[in-house]
Formats: structure tokens, sequence, C-alpha cells
């Protein structure tokens, strides 16, 4: 991938904590991602109705005004946002959280917390491989 393809790779991460927002953000643009970051279902919303699909979203599912289920069934149903990846980020473990996820259209399901190496091999698992800088 040629740095220009690099830099065009847009990931949407939909977090509430600030901590892991930051985070999430600065791991992926350590390498190399180009992240928006939105704080609320209502904001994600507003930017999936207004805006083309990224490379690939990052999606909380405890979010304030809207949570990620519905969230995904909205993103979904937006035109040229149907096969956009999502990967939902919870701290809930259970087994009828994880199927409500895929049910709802999410392609992976991290529990939280989370190594960030599991988190950046997932996000390779869906996401054209960089060279690495220099």
């Amino acid at each position: 991938m040629s740095p220009t393809e690099q830099s065009q790779t847009l990931v949407l991460i939909v977090e509430d904590d600030e901590f892991m927002s930051h985070l999430l953000q600065f791991m992926l643009e350590r390498q190399r991602y180009n992240v928006v970051l939105k704080t609320d279902g209502q904001a994600a919303l507003e930017y999936i109705q207004h805006n083309a699909a990224p490379s690939l979203v990052l999606l909380d599912v405890m979010l304030p005004f809207m949570d990620g289920f519905e969230l995904l069934r909205q993103l979904r149903g937006q035109p040229g946002w149907e096969q956009v990846r999502v990967i939902m980020l919870s701290a809930k473990s259970h087994g009828q959280d994880i199927a409500r996820a895929f049910d709802a259209g999410a392609d992976d399901y991290l529990v939280k917390p989370f190594k960030p190496e599991e988190l950046l091999a997932r996000v390779r698992r869906y996401l054209p491989t960089r060279p690495a800088p220099g």
C-alpha cells in the first residue's frame, strides 16, 4: 500500500469513554490510519448520514443517546455503509450480548479490557497491511 493509500484508510471510532477513545485514536494513528472520533450515538449517526463510509468502524456498545446495537442497525441501513466492517467493543461478555451484536450486523466483537495487540490484529484482519514506517 502506498503512503497515499495509507493516508486514505479511515477508521471511525465511536466510544464515549474519554480515556478509551483517545487510547484507540493514538494506537490507530501510530499505525498511520486516519481516525474520526465520535463520543455518542447521536453524533455518530449524524456522521453516518452525511459522510461516505470509512474503511472500518470501532463501535462501543454502551453509548449516550443511542446504544451501539441501534446505531449499527442504522449504519447498515445507510446507503454505502452496508458493507463497512464493524468491530463492536464492549465490557459485556455474555453470550447473548455477543449474539445480539452479530445479529445486528457486526463483523467482530472484542470484550474490554483487551490487549492492544489483539485489537490491532483484528484491525489488520479487515484493513490492508501497510509497510513498516521508515
